[in-house]
Formats: C-alpha cells, sequence, structure tokens
C-alpha cells in the first residue's frame, strides 16, 4: 500500500502580514484536507471533494 503525503499549499488570499491562513492539501485522494498555516500541527478539517467544490463556489459568491 502506498501512503501519499499531503502537499500543502497556501491560500492565494494568505497574506505575508500574519493575516488569517488557511493551507489546503487535494492531492489525497477522495479527500480535501484543509489547515491553519499558523498551527500547522494543530487539528485538520477533512472534506469530501464535492463539499469543498461547494464551499469554494458559495465563498466565492460571496465576495470579501
Amino acid at each position: 500500500m502506498t501512503i501519499i503525503e499531503p502537499r500543502w499549499r497556501t491560500s492565494t488570499r494568505s497574506t505575508d502580514s500574519g493575516g488569517n491562513c488557511v493551507e489546503v492539501a487535494d492531492n489525497v485522494p477522495g479527500v480535501v484536507l484543509v489547515r491553519d498555516s499558523k498551527d500547522r500541527s494543530g487539528p485538520t478539517l477533512t472534506f469530501a471533494p464535492a463539499a469543498w467544490r461547494d464551499f469554494i463556489t458559495d465563498a466565492g459568491r460571496r465576495g470579501d
């Protein structure tokens, strides 16, 4: 069995000034992982890919 390590990427909305930052890993089959970039050893949220797409679509409609 091959274990896939999450490949984390920082949100394009994150800033270098320490604002609200999230990291997303979408390379793990069947799940999308989300964590706080300021607390990388803290909890990780797990979403089904369809739920994550719905969230991103809805968030994009709401704007800033």
